[in-house]
């Protein structure tokens, strides 16, 4: 259910995305690479965070890389950012942890620095079995996502 509101999104959105339906899990991005038979490299993670206003923040960054807090608090103005609980990702994004695509849903998005110069990057496809193929640059232009350094050196 949660990948045909995905797929209605793409088509709707007129979004250039490739939308890929696999046999095993992407929970991870071991598990994403090992599936969709690409490199770690080739995914990013999809952070969801609440500010201190209680407003959902995305910060979507290189699947091998981790996620430096403070830096994304500043980006996003919030004296505070926490870690979005998975049944607040369901609630607000209307998908599961794990399967959280970089777009389709109301949120402040972030992407790292690291991620926009890519051509192509997996990314979640709405469920835990399923990945969006997507270009950074029109994760950027659905999302109206601000570009910063938003990892750990």
């Amino acid at each position: 259910m949660t990948e045909q509101k995905l797929l209605d999104f793409i088509k709707n959105q007129n979004i250039a995305a490739e939308h890929i339906v696999f046999q095993t899990s992407c929970h991870s991005v071991e598990e994403a690479a090992q599936s969709a038979n690409a490199k770690p490299e080739d995914f990013v993670k999809n952070i969801c965070l609440i500010d201190d206003s209680n407003n959902l923040v995305v910060a979507i960054i290189p699947g091998t890389k981790r996620l430096d807090i403070k830096k994304t608090a500043v980006v996003a103005q919030s004296k505070k950012l926490r870690f979005a609980t998975a049944d607040e990702i369901l609630e607000r994004t209307g998908y599961p942890m794990g399967g959280t695509p970089s777009f389709g849903y109301p949120a402040a998005f972030f992407i790292d620095e690291n991620v926009i110069f890519k051509d192509i990057v997996f990314s979640g496809g709405g469920s835990q079995n399923s990945l969006t193929k997507i270009s950074p640059r029109e994760i950027e232009r659905v999302t109206k996502a601000k570009i910063a350094n938003l990892t750990k050196s």
